[in-house]
């Protein structure tokens, strides 16, 4: 157990948080093209098309100026350590990593800063980061603990493809030895990873499961992503064309902090609001609801490019006819003549919520209504923004921010 840090060390580390937002970025590129390079079984475990478009290295350095400016009041941090150590969980990350972590880290901080980096700056940061550490090996522990004997890895057979619209496959998921499966919350993902040829060696990729929980079988429905200089894409386009029912991958405990208990606030409405393959872990809230027989008011506001590209639209039509609690609103950014307004969609364009009925379809005037929000980045971005102006709490509205079913 790292000791507490003392108020000099508090305000010498609070004091560096400019400077480490200035640096931020340029530190942690060090620090990941070290701890990489001279550890390279880690290309095992990192997301190389994160670290080569260098969405990585910003998301750690944003994370660690958010620690030094609030490392006097933790508790502003709980979300952000919840989505962390749930992705952790994801790759089976282990308390033993930290230290390696530290040392690459610290090391980088004190070359980029050079004779900036005074000692007092490197002990106050070396407490700082064992304090971190501290608070991250005890929530993922908390997490493994829940897994009821899962450890790490597991394999599993792909027992059936399932073409669900342009360019998006489900996978059917089944534990190679036959066990049964634990239970998730809807909305929930598992890592999954495969070797892959162009780099040589294990890359983990996340993907939402995207049904009601069941014994048997996980889904996933992964969109084949185009495939760049910078190689996004490898692993979904390693899905859909080489891997075939039968074929073996790995994949870890179902997680996440992006979910909706069926068992728990019964009443409450919820409104789900997705773009293109987002739309995946929504499909589980909704048939997990559903099936729980939820009289729950529930809403779900998507967004496509087509009706091609519109996954399980036949699901949700079905429910919105079965279950006079459920309603749907579709944008279609472009339409066929032989298309219907108010049958095969009901907006044209990029979604608005502006267009969409305010109290209907969003639940503006219930302070009790939660929002769950899933797509590309810029679209998650502008609903939140949407949201709190007309008056959403920030503590309702959720993001599913790894990126879903994508790459």
């Amino acid at each position: 157990m790292a000791a507490p840090l003392t108020p000099s060390q508090i305000a010498t580390v609070k004091a560096t948080a400019p400077v480490l937002k200035e640096h931020g970025t340029s530190i942690t590129k060090l620090f990941y093209d070290n701890i990489i390079s001279d550890v390279p079984e880690l290309k095992n475990v990192f997301n190389l098309t994160n670290q080569a478009s260098g969405a990585q290295p910003r998301a750690l350095a944003a994370a660690v100026f958010a620690y030094a400016t609030y490392v006097d009041d933790l508790a502003q941090l709980k979300s952000v350590v919840e989505l962390i150590a749930h992705k952790h969980a994801s790759l089976n990350i282990q308390a033993e990593h930290y230290p390696l972590v530290g040392k690459y880290l610290l090391n980088a901080v004190a070359k980029v800063l050079g004779d900036a980096c005074t000692p007092e700056i490197a002990e106050a940061w070396t407490a700082a980061y064992a304090v971190l550490a501290d608070i991250f090996i005890n929530r993922e522990k908390q997490i493994y603990d829940t897994y009821d004997g899962w450890k790490g890895w597991r394999k599993f057979k792909i027992q059936k493809k399932v073409p669900e619209a342009s360019g998006i496959t489900s996978f059917h998921l089944v534990p190679e030895d036959g066990s049964k499966l634990p239970s998730y919350l809807p909305g929930q993902y598992i890592s999954l990873r495969v070797q892959v040829p162009q780099l040589g060696h294990l890359q983990p990729r996340q993907y939402s499961l995207s049904d009601a929980p069941n014994t048997d079988h996980y889904r996933i429905s992964v969109k084949k992503e185009g495939l760049q200089a910078d190689a996004p894409g490898l692993v979904s386009n390693l899905l859909h064309d080489t891997y075939k029912e039968g074929d073996v991958v790995e994949i870890t405990h179902p997680t996440g902090e992006f979910f909706v208990d069926p068992e728990k606030d019964g009443k409450t409405p919820i409104v789900l609001i997705s773009a293109g393959v987002g739309i995946t872990p929504m499909i589980s809230i909704l048939n997990s609801t559903v099936a729980a027989g939820s009289s729950r008011p529930i809403s779900l506001l998507h967004g496509a490019h087509s009706s091609e590209a519109r996954v399980f639209k036949d699901t949700i039509k079905d429910a919105v006819a079965k279950h006079p609690n459920v309603k749907s609103k579709v944008f279609l950014t472009t339409t066929q003549a032989q298309e219907t307004q108010g049958v095969d969609y009901h907006f044209t364009g990029r979604m608005d919520l502006r267009k969409v009925d305010q109290q209907d379809d969003l639940f503006i005037k219930d302070a009790s209504a939660q929002y769950y929000v899933s797509g590309p980045s810029s679209f998650m971005k502008d609903v939140r923004n949407y949201l709190i102006h007309v008056g959403v709490g920030t503590e309702r509205i959720h993001l599913e921010v790894f990126g879903t079913g994508g790459e």
